[in-house]
């Protein structure tokens, strides 16, 4: 079967979600620097950008408080298209296939293939990881309720934690430079009907499918 013609645009991400993105990015961006910054004395004129050493102990906390609630938005909205099928584990085995773009020979992707999905997870559980060990190591806060010991294994937990987050943030960008289109679909909602059915083939008959259902015989 050809590849549509139709040069219309389909909605990729709705408004909502796309706010929800690029908050997150924002703030996810802002608790990585100023965790860098608290991270390494070599890092740490990286607290210029927050006012200072005491200032960026202050605020990063918080910030990291704020990525993670917006995270969990994020996580709500992308729930039940994260889910992994027998498509996605016979897509993941095909990984040369999709290295050398022979997507034809491929299973027919939903809303997100399987290296989204598998990079989602690994998201989830980087934020608990940080989530979970950063509230041992908030001392003005929780400093009464651990011991010494739990918050230095704390700190080297929310240190793993964090470098796997900002590897697959790497990752994330990269692969939406790769994939020509996919960066104007998160800025503008809008891909091309050819970018979907060439990219996430499922996912198009879907849409199109729901926009305009064949009516069955009785």
């Amino acid at each position: 079967m050809s590849e549509p013609a139709s040069p219309r645009l389909l909605e990729r991400h709705t408004s909502a979600e796309r706010t929800t993105h690029w908050t997150l990015a924002l703030a996810f961006v802002l608790a990585a620097l100023s965790g860098l910054a608290l991270f390494h004395p070599a890092l740490f004129w990286l607290s210029e950008l927050f006012g200072g050493g005491p200032w960026t102990r202050i605020l990063h906390p918080y910030v990291a408080l704020i990525a993670v609630v917006v995270f969990l938005k994020f996580a709500a909205d992308l729930w039940d298209d994260a889910r992994l099928t027998p498509a996605d584990r016979q897509w993941l085995r095909q990984m040369q296939d999709v290295i050398h773009n022979r997507e034809d020979r491929l299973p027919e992707v939903g809303r997100y293939n399987a290296g989204q999905k598998l990079l989602f997870w690994v998201l989830f559980a980087g934020m608990l990881g940080l989530l979970l060990s950063g509230i041992v190591m908030w001392r003005s806060w929780f400093g009464l309720y651990f011991s010494v010991g739990l918050i230095r294994v704390a700190s080297l937990v929310h240190a793993v934690c964090a470098f796997v987050l900002v590897c697959g943030i790497i990752v994330h960008v990269y692969s939406a430079f790769w994939i020509k289109g996919s960066i104007e679909g998160m800025v503008r909602g809008t891909v091309t009907a050819g970018w979907a059915w060439k990219h996430h083939r499922a996912w198009f008959r879907q849409v199109t499918h729901d926009a305009h259902p064949r009516t069955r015989p009785n």
